[in-house]
């Protein structure tokens, strides 16, 4: 089934849901189980499996609709350390009474709810819960006791004390996000939607055949997938098999795909000034599209062994993969000015899917410098901002400088080898030194 909007919800009365959730609240303070401090997050799961990280989880902690959120979270009982916080999501039939017969469920084991939301449908609700249960409540037994009360399609895992913050709260975040930086837009997206895979189409390929299929202008939600049409005129595909989209969420994904519409090209402003070990200056700031013939001149004084080892094919193909390694659609791009503005480096930070790579080109009169370096670390610090757990490298097995760079970043690193391509990656840990460059 395709939605352009979301469901016209006019049936359900969201008053009496709050007042259910607030009875099973005072059921619970009754018969004992009050807040205690979130334990660590772990990757566990229940219907359907997945190792999704809690940080990763749907933004979605406040009602969908236009009911203030539920907070049925306990003050008046004892704290307890022995409790697991969850976030689940089910869905039930859309007539009264279907809340009440789940929340009793859930109290008889003594589980709290501390936020509720609804996502109203067609045939149905899917409630979303933030729950703080009895640690040695089993989630396959949690399940069980959902479906038990009604509930279908039920889908948990683990939370930690991020879920906590309303959503108004990340979602203000997560626009401000984006208003800051167009890089931000598929990370935002991401944080907004839980795990799932983010792609951008370009409006035409390097080859120059246009997109085909590109969405309308409202998008195209599908089940599991949604089409939204990307402001540079191509296509952001996003998919999440595990769990469906409901209508608000893809509101919500649109809204913020119009703000980025809105505010056009921009990238934070702020510039870096390094002196190099043999005393030279040079200015690192980001970069995008704006800065193509800059970057289109460097490459007429780079070399031809410098551009192959670069883009890994044909010399006369490197300008046409600048439009896309400059666009802040597929990624972020730090560039190295000398004093006199002269641009002598580039440094890329790409999405790939739910991986991210690294990519490096030095001005050959400019290589062996430590500029190449500099801008490696930067990229990899941004990379652990934005909570990416490993970052990768392809290059050729004779690049030294590039092998050389990867392992002064002093992470652990993997290697792979064929035909003399050379893959290697970083696994990154919170002690990566932060970004400068915004």
């Amino acid at each position: 089934m395709t939605h352009a909007t979301p469901h016209d919800h006019t049936r359900r009365s969201h008053g009496w849901r709050r007042d259910l959730v607030e009875l099973a609240a005072r059921w619970s303070r009754r018969h004992g189980g009050g807040p205690a401090e979130p334990e660590p997050p772990t990757a566990t799961t229940a219907t359907p499996a997945t190792d999704a990280p809690a940080t990763d989880a749907p933004a979605t902690d406040a009602p969908a609709t236009d009911a203030p959120a539920t907070d049925a979270r306990v003050t008046d009982a004892p704290a307890r350390a022995d409790t697991t916080l969850w976030r689940m999501r089910t869905t039930v039939r859309d007539e009264p009474g279907t809340l009440a017969v789940l929340c009793t469920a859930l109290a008889r084991h003594r589980v709290d709810i501390l936020a509720l939301q609804t996502h109203p449908l067609a045939d149905g609700t899917v409630d979303e819960f933030l729950l703080r249960a009895p640690a040695d409540l089993p989630p396959a037994e949690l399940t069980r006791t959902v479906t038990d009360g009604g509930g279908r399609d039920t889908w948990i895992e683990r939370a930690d004390a991020h879920d906590l913050v309303d959503a108004p709260t990340r979602i203000l975040s997560l626009a401000t996000r984006t208003a800051l930086d167009a890089a931000e837009l598929p990370l935002a997206l991401r944080a907004l939607l839980g795990r799932c895979a983010i792609r951008s189409l370009p409006a035409k390929s390097l080859a120059g055949r246009p997109l085909e299929g590109l969405p309308p202008l409202e998008g195209v939600l599908e089940e599991t997938v949604m089409r939204l049409r990307d402001p540079s005129g191509g296509a952001i595909v996003i998919e999440r098999p595990y769990l469906p989209f409901t209508p608000t969420e893809f509101a919500r994904a649109r809204a913020l795909v119009e703000l980025d519409s809105r505010l056009g090209p921009r990238v934070p402003r702020r510039r870096d000034v390094l002196t190099l070990p043999e005393g030279n200056e040079i200015t690192v700031r980001r970069a995008d599209t704006r800065d193509l013939d800059a970057a289109r001149a460097m490459h007429q004084r780079c070399s031809a062994a410098t551009l192959a080892q670069r883009y890994h094919g044909p010399v006369g193909d490197a300008d046409r993969y600048l439009d896309h390694l400059l666009s802040p659609r597929f990624g972020r791009t730090l560039a190295a000015h000398t004093a006199s503005g002269r641009l002598v480096a580039l440094g890329h930070l790409l999405w790939d899917g739910d991986e991210t790579e690294v990519a490096l080109l030095v001005e050959d009169e400019w290589q062996r410098r430590g500029i190449g370096g500099e801008l490696l670390r930067r990229l990899v610090a941004m990379a652990a901002e934005t909570g990416c757990a490993c970052v990768y490298a392809v290059t050729r097995s004779a690049n030294t400088g590039m092998v050389a760079a990867m392992r002064a970043l002093e992470l652990p690193l993997d290697y792979q080898i064929e035909e003399g391509t050379l893959v290697i990656t970083a696994r990154l840990s919170p002690a990566v030194v932060p970004s400068s460059t915004g």
